[in-house]
């Protein structure tokens, strides 16, 4: 199974040199921020979601596009680098603190656990599968597709340049019901679970009711303590924020 395609397909088409560009437009003086930075040494994210599968399954809705405009600046990369630093902050019983303007995000340390490209999942699957049927589920949490939307993510996925195996994760997860117990059962360490919950949190619209119950629930499959739980609330905040002035 191509990871490489599976997520080119869900967070976009394009290459790191084009989205380098998009991110120097996007910020003032031709400077990058600590998300843009990311981006720099991740070679797992593709283009603007807008023109990618997540866009199909985020809607219209203002909380969702501004998250999805997020995980297309980092990707999986962006969830690991701010999952670490709420986790290493919440270790060390520090305040919530927001770190989405950091330049080291992507300088995480390789035995730490968060790590998507060397980790694997429950039944030894690429973690960033993971991360990203997390994303789907989320994104979907308020039963918002109906069948003509469920064709037209079909018809998108066949174009894709997939295998079989790719085509078919993509079919099961956009066709699984959100089910926070099954997402929860895809991380096989607590920081795995760490880096579910934030991918998650940056695909719902906070401020919708049922996304926001999915996430709750989500949290309590996971297991998460309350204090690291405020740590990734506190990243998935600070990255929209970061955003919404662009």
């Amino acid at each position: 199974m191509d990871i490489g395609k599976i997520l080119g397909g869900v967070l976009g088409s394009g290459s790191t040199g084009q989205i380098g560009d998009r991110i120097k437009q996007a910020t003032s003086g031709g400077s990058t921020s600590g998300i843009g930075k990311v981006l720099g040494n991740s070679g797992l994210v593709g283009g603007a979601l807008s023109g990618g599968l997540i866009s199909a399954v985020l809607g219209s809705k203002k909380g969702r596009k501004m998250g999805g405009k997020v995980l297309a600046y980092g990707g999986t990369a962006l969830v690991a680098g701010l999952a670490y630093k709420a986790w290493r902050d919440y270790s060390n019983r520090q305040k919530p603190q927001n770190h989405a303007r950091d330049t080291d995000l992507a300088s995480i340390p390789a035995d730490s656990g968060f790590a998507p490209e060397q980790e694997r999942g429950e039944d030894d699957v690429d973690f960033r599968l993971a991360l990203v049927r997390a994303m789907i589920a989320a994104a979907k949490s308020d039963g918002h597709i109906d069948q003509a939307e469920h064709k037209r993510i079909a018809a998108q996925i066949e174009q894709f340049e997939l295998g079989a195996s790719e085509k078919a994760f993509l079919f099961d997860a956009f066709s699984a019901d959100a089910d926070p117990l099954a997402i929860a059962r895809l991380a096989r360490t607590s920081e795995q679970g760490a880096e579910i919950y934030l991918a998650s949190s940056l695909s719902i619209d906070p401020d919708e009711q049922v996304e926001q119950q999915y996430l709750d629930r989500l949290a309590g499959c996971l297991g998460l303590p309350g204090e690291l739980r405020a740590h990734l609330d506190t990243q998935a905040e600070g990255a929209r924020r970061e955003f919404a002035t662009r």
